[in-house]
């Protein structure tokens, strides 16, 4: 019997074949269908990248052709619903909703009632003394607290040498919401000795900056501050606070400030929604 051909190569119901375009000319030259640019494409974002195995998973084409959709639309539009979506790219509702959660997780879309609108872009935070106020304001943009909580208590031995109090004296605990034009995009935890604000709970308005409060009303001058930061997932609680769906990836921002004459000043753990911010920093030449 003759041989029998090889038989086409089969992909996953859930994949599609990555054919990718070669500029050697002694090579064949395979050509994406037209359309989008396929993730992985020179000039798409690095978040769209081709997984390692080739294939491309087929609400990834789907994620790909959205994105096209959210830019022709601008903020504020409102996308078609989910059922005229998925006609329109001839795909299951669950893989068209896939494609919808990751522009969600990245902020590109949100939720407005039972529709899905394009969203505006995320907010940056400069990585400086600068206060949330300031960076907000920078950008146009009205920032706002809402105070949950002002507590006092005596200093643990952990937090004593980052807010310059001895174990058990007197310390201030405050967490406020952080808004922006009233959308509630964070959580701050703010920690400092009761000596160095003895009548913050009488004085000081928690909409306003607690930097400023320091600087104008009490005269501390803001030295420097360490600062680190790293990717968590929000907590039932946390999410809750800030009207995110839980486990949704925050941005955790962990400073440790000093006054003018190097003195430990405050702690301060702020989580920002992943969704709606992005760092910057200004880096130079190292001497």
């Amino acid at each position: 019997m003759p041989p029998r051909a090889p038989a086409p190569p089969v992909h996953p119901p859930d994949t599609l074949p990555f054919t990718p375009v070669c500029d050697d000319p002694g090579m064949n030259r395979h050509h994406a269908p037209p359309g989008p640019a396929a993730p992985g494409a020179p000039g798409s974002p690095v978040r769209s990248g081709v997984p390692e195995h080739g294939r491309v998973p087929k609400y990834y084409a789907v994620k790909a052709r959205l994105s096209v959709l959210v830019d022709e639309l601008g903020e504020g539009g409102a996308l078609p619903t989910e059922r005229e979506l998925a006609v329109r790219y001839e795909v299951s509702r669950e893989t068209l909703r896939q494609a919808l959660r990751e522009l969600l997780l990245e902020g590109r879309v949100r939720r407005r009632g039972r529709g899905t609108v394009v969203a505006g872009p995320k907010l940056e935070q400069p990585l400086s003394l600068a206060s949330y106020t300031e960076g907000l304001r920078r950008q146009g943009r009205r920032p706002g607290r809402s105070l949950i909580s002002l507590d006092r208590f005596p200093c643990p031995d952990a937090l004593a040498p980052e807010v310059g109090a001895a174990p058990g004296e007197p310390v201030w605990h405050m967490e406020r919401v952080l808004l922006a034009d009233d959308e509630r995009v964070g959580l701050e935890s703010t920690y400092v000795s009761e000596a160095r604000a003895p009548r913050l709970d009488a004085d000081f308005d928690p909409d306003s900056s607690f930097y400023g409060y320091l600087r104008d009303r009490l005269g501390i001058v803001f030295g420097d501050a360490d600062e680190k930061i790293e990717t968590v997932l929000a907590t039932p609680r946390e999410a809750l606070l800030v009207g995110t769906p839980p486990a949704l990836p925050m941005l955790l921002l962990h400073r440790v400030s000093r006054d003018g004459a190097g003195r430990p000043l405050e702690r301060v753990r702020t989580l920002y929604r992943g969704d709606r911010f992005s760092f910057t920093a200004h880096l130079g030449p190292q001497d």
